[in-house]
């Protein structure tokens, strides 16, 4: 049992981080009222409300957009739950615990305020390789990325390292 607690382990650091996080820009910065702070020359927290997923997309405007996003989003939570459940690899635990602890905070924000707090403005000028996003949002970037490079660069290998080995 110990070994599939590692991916629900991570989910659950991954979702507090990230609620601490939309805590503090809205609460002790206030972030909602003041729009902007600047934090670094390529670095600031803007606030952003969003209504879609990533890039924007399936905005949901409505009363009924907004639930049939959660409930969609939440099936692809407990899939991905379930994967944890399977998985016997701890890259890929933690992979899948990075997306579904991000899942699970902006399925929280989208129940509590009908959007996602967004906040991180990472720019380069007037370039911004990314939209604003939020912890939830990096975490479950950074896990697809892993879950992509490691089946790309281990495709036909028995990956050395399995939760029982570990």
């Amino acid at each position: 049992m110990r070994e599939r607690t590692f991916g629900f382990t991570i989910a659950l650091i991954v979702f507090l981080a990230d609620q601490l996080a939309k805590w503090f820009v809205s609460g002790p910065l206030h972030l909602q009222e003041v729009a902007q702070i600047t934090i670094l020359p390529i670095f600031n927290f803007t606030w952003t409300e969003n209504n879609g997923i990533s890039l924007g997309l399936f905005n949901a405007t409505t009363e009924v957009g907004r639930w049939m996003l959660v409930g969609v989003t939440s099936a692809i939570a407990v899939a991905v739950a379930v994967w944890i459940g399977r998985e016997r690899h701890r890259w890929d635990q933690a992979a899948l615990g990075m997306i579904l602890g991000g899942a699970l905070g902006n399925i929280l924000d989208r129940v509590r305020h009908g959007y996602v707090v967004d906040f991180a403005d990472l720019h380069f000028g007037a370039f911004r390789p990314f939209l604003v996003f939020n912890v939830g949002d990096a975490a479950i970037s950074i896990g697809v990325v892993i879950l992509l490079l490691r089946a790309f660069l281990m495709r036909g290998e028995e990956p050395k390292e399995s939760v029982e080995n570990a």
